[in-house]
């Protein structure tokens, strides 16, 4: 599932960045959609009592309302915890709006109130828009404080519509395409990914004892997975051909779970990743485990292929939370 999109409200304390958010949230629940509040807080926080900014939020209509501080993170959590994770804990809403993280690299609406006497909280190009009783000289956007409907209508046509264009392999016609990767820069990319084959106590123990008529499981199913992921262009439309640098993958048994355990990892220098690539090499892997040893076990199951970890890109890096 794609990263829901976000924004966030930056301004100094006072400004109203709270009532604001209230009265969008307001307009964008008409508009059909669900919705998150994160708000980060410097200090110590209550939660839900009358008054407090996760119960204004709770009242405006937000279907999920989090609060996280140095101290402790709602849902109640011990100990502070990263905007990236917070953000992966929401799901099956449309939209997240953010209150504070001004360092952040989100898109940024610039909340100033001319009587508090601060200003923004960073250069206006930080911006994607800005909510203002000041005077600025701009081209961005800018609306006032009692623009709900504007604001709200700034989110859905520039965040949503944007993040609907995000998905790559589409033209603006909605036809499959292969991204021109031409001008990105070459980096290091590596990518880990992993697969599971579960078989019966008959098959693990001719797969161990090397008694499988069609020879040795493991070192077949290894150079299938090798191939495989220098085959992944001619297999998945839309993957680039990637000079891979190297190809590392492994077969273990796993008699707790009477199970082939598979894993690779791919590099290359390029500017495309790998983790095609690697998924790849773990699924053929596996459908050759399948294919060495299905005259004898006919319902065995190939399960769990996911990314492990991923390197390098515009992306950034990826880290698997829980292992399967």
């Amino acid at each position: 599932m794609a990263s829901i999109p976000a924004i966030s409200f930056a301004a100094w304390s006072g400004t109203g960045k709270t009532t604001l958010i209230e009265q969008v949230v307001r307009v964008l629940k008409k508009r059909g959609l669900r919705l998150a509040v994160l708000k980060h807080d410097a200090h110590s926080f209550e939660i839900d009592h009358e008054g407090k900014d996760t119960w204004r939020f709770t009242k405006a209509g937000t279907d999920i309302t989090m609060i996280s501080s140095s101290e402790q993170t709602a849902y109640i959590e011990q100990g502070a915890l990263p905007l990236e994770e917070l953000l992966g804990r929401i799901s099956d809403v449309d939209l997240i709006l953010v209150e504070g993280y001004k360092d952040k690299k989100l898109p940024q609406i610039g909340v100033a109130r001319k009587d508090t006497g601060k200003g923004f909280t960073a250069e206006l190009d930080r911006f994607v828009a800005l909510v203002t009783d000041c005077e600025v000289k701009t081209d961005l956007p800018c609306f006032g404080f009692e623009d709900a409907e504007a604001i709200a209508e700034f989110i859905m046509e520039k965040i949503l519509v944007k993040r609907a264009n995000d998905f790559t392999h589409f033209n603006e016609d909605g036809c499959a395409r292969m991204v021109d990767i031409g001008k990105k820069p070459e980096s290091r990319r590596t990518a880990v990914a992993a697969a599971r084959v579960l078989v019966n106590k008959e098959t693990f123990d001719l797969i161990r004892s090397g008694g499988v008529k069609k020879g040795d499981v493991l070192t077949v199913a290894q150079i299938a997975g090798v191939m495989g992921a220098k085959r992944t262009p001619d297999l998945i439309p839309m993957c680039h051909p990637i000079l891979i640098d190297g190809i590392n993958l492994s077969l273990r048994l796993d008699e707790e779970r009477c199970s082939v355990e598979i894993e690779a990892s791919v590099s290359c220098e390029g500017r495309t990743g790998v983790e095609m690539e690697a998924l790849t090499a773990v699924s053929i892997a596996a459908l050759t485990v399948y294919d060495m040893c299905k005259a004898v076990q006919k319902d065995i199951v190939i399960t769990d292929i996911r990314l492990i970890r991923k390197t390098g890109g515009t992306h950034g890096d990826f880290q698997r939370k829980e292992e399967v």
